[in-house]
């Protein structure tokens, strides 16, 4: 069982980002997938989730209108589309599976972190 985002990467500020966070050895389409970031010196923050279902996103307040994720579930993988990327958003970047159809408040799965560093 295993979660593995990646994608990151040097951006410069107002540029954008994919980060797919891909499954192996469980089926991702039961779970909804969250991501979460943190930043040097700072705790982690959810960043945005995508229920199983894929019918309902929701995104943090600072994240909203720049960030969408997505589900490809013939791929086994979910996606978050950055834009407009802020150089406060630089953080390492985390994808995690939760078994709830709600919410992503207590995964049972984590990724490996991703680094995403926005240069102003």
């Amino acid at each position: 069982v295993q979660l593995q985002a990646s994608g990151g990467g040097l951006v410069q500020a107002g540029g954008s980002l994919r980060l797919p966070c891909a499954a192996s050895g469980f089926n991702l389409d039961y779970f909804s997938v969250g991501w979460f970031r943190q930043a040097p010196g700072k705790e982690r923050e959810g960043v945005s989730c995508i229920t199983n279902s894929g019918r309902s996103t929701y995104y943090a307040d600072g994240v909203k209108g720049r960030f969408t994720a997505s589900r490809d579930n013939a791929k086994n993988t979910v996606h978050l589309q950055m834009s407009s990327l802020k150089p406060e958003d630089t953080a390492l970047y985390y994808c995690a599976a939760d078994d709830s159809d709600y919410d992503c408040d207590n995964p049972d799965f984590w990724g490996q972190g991703t680094l995403v560093t926005v240069s102003s």
